[in-house]
């Protein structure tokens, strides 16, 4: 690790293996496959999918055509497959790659029906059925329309048959329930290889939402599947920024932009080098926490684009100092505390982390 290096993201590629250990441990169908979309979730899918491939990870779900073919290059043998389905000119490469779409809409099946005509061959995709969360996939008419015209799915080669979970980590809401129910129904109908319920957060609300298939993402990179509830999953990511300059205020100093706040006593500000835009976020700014070694700091004035202030007066002479680094997330202060925190997601802490942040990758 360069010492120059203002802003340091640690992730802890033995975490995430551990954690699709611990998934799949829980989950009583047959195989789960790994969510690596946006940049494996903005942790870096050149390191991720590598790991989860050699912890037996054999299948891969990404959101789009350019994400599939990225981890094309970089994992030749996997199942790989797309959450936005297949777009007009995509169909070639997406053959040729043995790229499986994930077919949301009657335009879509025509659109890869029409290929595989054109290739003379059967060509794998997934059919994506919306059971409730009214975005992508078939809604309920243009199922019953489908079932009734098997014959519109000639030539496709049906591999899973999926629906995506809305408010999976929320256990007691019986959206749950009338999901599972409508896609247990329906889902059987069509001849394909096996059905995919369960999200992170699916997995733990039982058996059965399990199914044949579960598509995991979050958890695999540290955030709790099951809010309210002792974690089951490993820390994954530490985010640190280094100490730039240490200073004393006197009492009715303001410290930051806006003059947001005003100290109430002689102190002392460290000057750390991490921001917002290195994905810190914002709404951090008076609410935050960090750590250095043990001790617990809180975060005063307001988060800028490259710098956050820290209250150091109360830790022992000498330990802050130009150079240390500083803890925002990790052990102390966990993914899913600063989300919450921040009034946010830890999806978004996640894919927002900067791209400037020097990363480092740990083994197991």
């Amino acid at each position: 690790m360069s010492d120059s290096a203002g802003a340091i993201l640690t992730v802890d590629l033995g975490a995430v293996r551990r954690n699709y250990r611990a998934v799949c441990a829980a989950f009583s169908g047959a195989e789960v496959a790994g969510v690596v979309k946006a940049n494996a979730y903005g942790l870096g899918i050149a390191a991720v999918a590598p790991a989860l491939a050699r912890e037996g990870c054999a299948t891969f779900f990404v959101a789009t055509a350019a994400e599939a073919f990225e981890l094309r290059r970089l994992l030749p043998a996997v199942g790989i497959h797309v959450f936005d389905g297949v777009q007009p000119g995509e169909e070639a490469d997406f053959a040729a790659q043995r790229i499986v779409p994930v077919l949301n809409s009657l335009q879509q099946i025509e659109l890869w029906r029409a290929h595989a005509r054109a290739r003379g061959r059967a060509l794998a995709a997934d059919l994506h059925l919306d059971t409730g969360m009214a975005r992508l996939g078939l809604d309920r008419d243009e199922q019953r329309r489908l079932l009734a015209h098997p014959d519109e799915l000639t030539g496709i080669d049906l591999d899973a048959i999926l629906s995506h979970l809305a408010v999976a980590e929320d256990p007691a809401n019986p959206m749950n329930e009338d999901q599972r129910a409508a896609f247990a129904d329906v889902a059987p109908g069509w001849p394909s290889r096996r059905l995919s319920l369960a999200n992170s957060s699916g997995v733990f609300l039982g058996e059965a939402f399990h199914f044949d298939l579960a598509r995991v993402g979050v958890a695999l990179y540290g955030a709790n599947p099951t809010p309210g509830l002792p974690s089951p999953i490993a820390q994954v990511i530490k985010l640190q920024g280094r100490i730039l300059q240490v200073r004393s205020v006197d009492a009715a100093r303001s410290v930051g932009y806006g003059a947001t706040h005003r100290v109430s006593r002689p102190s002392r500000i460290a000057t750390v080098a991490l921001g917002y835009a290195d994905g810190y976020p914002l709404a951090m700014s008076n609410l935050g926490t960090a750590f250095l070694d043990s001790h617990e700091i809180p975060v005063v004035g307001r988060v800028s684009m490259d710098l956050t202030t820290v209250d150091v007066t109360d830790l022992p002479e000498g330990l802050a100092a130009p150079g240390r680094l500083v803890d925002f997330i990790g052990e102390n202060n966990t993914i899913d505390a600063v989300a919450g925190r921040a009034k946010t997601i830890p999806y978004t802490i996640l894919t927002g982390l900067g791209r400037r942040l020097q990363r480092i990758y740990l083994e197991d």
